[in-house]
């Protein structure tokens, strides 16, 4: 079921150009796609290292957005980084990327080409109504792989439970697992409406392609 997601105005206030793209879609989760990482390899790597050779990491558009909106939030970008940026730091470090699941992969390729961090999500461990807005004094969750995340002034995705998400790191509650048949994947902009648009259409491809997403559906939240 497509969920509401709404952008807290105190958000919209401090960072205008915040928004979300949002694609719902139904899946089998599996543990690989030998395409999808056959293309990383060959052809988005160069384009990353590419793109750090030509700009620096924190000047790579949509990348240079995020983390002029994190200090517009009151984050520190270089302590708490957006996830397409850590993303990106690995490939330039020579480290790749984790092998997770189809979703996931595919989620983080879309997040490496378009320099936007993207977030997956199990739709079963979600409210109904959701919304993007920054932490709150004291906030924390459990992150993925990772103990507390502190995410006070983070650019954050909750419910009435609670944050579930966030644009540096996601965590447990909601995360992809196999057993996971619909997703929510959330590209989280700070930058133009163009930009979006651009990303939320290869986006697309990529999980039809990739992760096998069906009767996707998407729209952006602003």
């Amino acid at each position: 079921m497509r969920k509401e997601l709404k952008i807290d105005p105190a958000m919209k206030e401090l960072w205008p150009d915040t928004k979300v793209g949002c694609f719902w879609y139904r899946v089998n989760v599996e543990q690989k796609n030998e395409a999808l990482w056959s293309y990383l390899k060959k052809e988005i790597y160069k384009q990353v290292k590419d793109a750090i050779f030509d700009y620096g990491v924190n000047e790579i558009p949509n990348i240079k957005e995020s983390r002029a909106a994190y200090k517009a939030f009151g984050k520190d970008p270089s302590r708490y980084r957006v996830s397409s940026e850590a993303l990106i730091r690995r490939i330039g470090q020579g480290k790749g990327l984790y092998e997770v699941n189809t979703v996931v992969d595919a989620n983080n390729l879309i997040s490496i080409r378009s320099g936007f961090s993207v977030g997956s999500y199990d739709v079963s461990r979600l409210g109904e109504r959701l919304v993007f807005r920054t932490g709150k004094p004291g906030e924390t969750y459990k992150g993925i792989g990772k103990a507390e995340v502190h995410i006070e002034n983070l650019p954050v995705l909750a419910d009435a439970l609670g944050p579930v998400g966030s644009s540096t790191s996601d965590s447990e509650r909601a995360m992809i697992t196999e057993e996971t048949k619909e997703v929510l994947t959330l590209i989280y902009c700070f930058s133009g409406k163009e930009e979006l648009e651009k990303a939320m259409e290869y986006g697309e491809t990529y999980l039809k392609q990739y992760a096998g997403a069906a009767d996707l559906t998407s729209w952006i939240a602003e």
